[in-house]
């Protein structure tokens, strides 16, 4: 697929730091509740540590004690992209930025959680910078 921002690896490489690097552009995994954002509760807006394009907002993190920041919606449709994911022997929709690719985590249904759309986006916190709302 063809991203807005399309860099090469190397200038990945330089922009992010090594454990950035490792998540956003080789779709790793930071470990359970080791993120910034896990048990955030700041209003705003969360950004691709990328590129800065805005993926969710404030108003749609739950706790999910999963381990990672949960949001029930992207802030637009749009905003992110999904696709299948069959390693580690699972069957799992990873979720990346729509504007450059990077990885942020994996997306799931049907767990129970009493949420409006009754999803999971289960995203690194190494993948997101906050924007709090101005207030």
């Amino acid at each position: 697929m063809s991203y807005d921002v399309d860099k090469p690896d190397e200038q990945w490489r330089a922009e992010l730091s090594p454990a950035e690097y490792q998540v956003l552009r080789q779709a790793g995994t930071e470990p359970a509740f080791a993120g910034e954002y896990t048990d955030t509760r700041t209003a705003g807006v969360y950004a691709c540590r990328a590129c800065g394009a805005e993926l969710f907002r404030s108003d749609t993190k739950f706790e999910s004690h999963c381990g990672w920041p949960s949001f029930y919606d992207p802030k637009d449709t749009d905003a992110v992209e999904l696709i299948e994911d069959r390693s580690h022997g699972m069957a799992r929709t990873e979720v990346r930025c729509a504007r450059c690719g990077s990885h942020l985590g994996h997306v799931f249904e049907g767990e129970g959680y009493a949420t409006p759309t009754d999803q999971r986006y289960c995203i690194n916190s190494i993948s997101l910078t906050l924007a709090p709302d101005e207030g």
